[in-house]
């Protein structure tokens, strides 16, 4: 009965770093709406920074595993 209450603590920290990994989506969204206003051009700024935010969210990923 131990071996399952250890796999489920294991089980919820994992989904709250997914958690927490998954705020760079949306940060980089909002950084690159930022650089879009600065440049002139929101939509490529817009998706450089969501394509940034699922790198960084992806390079933590596998590190962490």
């Amino acid at each position: 009965m131990a071996k399952n209450d250890t796999k489920s603590s294991k089980q919820a920290k994992d989904e709250q770093e997914d958690k927490n990994g998954a705020l760079f989506i949306p940060a980089g969204i909002l950084t690159g709406i930022g650089v879009g206003f600065l440049t002139g051009n929101v939509p490529a700024g817009t998706m450089i920074g969501l394509g940034l935010g699922f790198l960084v969210f992806a390079t933590l990923t596998v590190i962490r595993k």
